[in-house]
């Protein structure tokens, strides 16, 4: 008897050679991005292992630092400071006067058809704000062109609350500069104290 091959040939036609282009393409992309996703992890870790290196060495650090003792309520030297500075504040400006208050409230009464040539103002002593009067510390001198015009200035100034004894020292017909007839006048009050108004 003759040996038979049942085994079938290998049929070379209808395989191909030819690898799929497509298939290696998406092989390639794939182990480029686990390249890439491999190398940022391992970065990232390092980063991690570093600061968390760092964290420990402070914490070690701070454990390592003595507490101070607790200050006793009520003696800390920074609260006495703090309440020696609001007393000190609170003395001083119950004892200044606002004279940004009281030259706003003058111009806000002062007449369209009134001008000051000098205005001086003084702030009463410490003994004349406690006692409430005092001698004159604001005078103003000016000019308007009538006697009603000086009338119309002492009564909007009798309003201003920083002032009392508001009273007109002289008044008189004169010429200006300019030839024109104009009234010059000299008024006196007296200023309040601090809290007085």
């Amino acid at each position: 008897m003759r040996a038979v091959n049942l085994l079938p040939k290998d049929d070379r036609r209808g395989r191909t050679s030819q690898t799929d282009p497509v298939l290696i393409g998406g092989v390639v992309a794939f182990v480029a991005v686990t390249a890439v996703i491999a190398a940022w992890f391992l970065s990232t870790s390092t980063g991690v292992a570093d600061k968390q290196e760092r964290l420990d060495a402070v914490r070690a650090e701070l454990d390592a630092t003595p507490v101070p003792p607790p200050a006793p309520a009520g003696s800390s030297t920074l609260e006495q400071d703090k309440s020696k500075r609001i007393a000190a504040l609170s003395a001083a400006l119950s004892q200044r006067l606002a004279w940004d208050r009281v030259f706003r409230e003058l111009s806000l009464v002062l007449p369209e058809d009134v001008w000051l040539s000098t205005l001086s103002a003084k702030a009463p002593g410490p003994a004349a704000a406690a006692a409430g009067a005092g001698a004159p510390g604001f005078t103003i001198n000016g000019q308007t062109y009538s006697h009603d015009g000086v009338a119309r200035l002492l009564s909007r100034l009798a309003l201003v609350p920083h002032l009392s004894g508001v009273q007109l020292q002289h008044s008189s017909r004169a010429t200006s500069e300019s030839g024109r007839r104009v009234v010059e006048f000299s008024i006196v009050a007296t200023v309040k104290g601090p809290g007085a108004a």
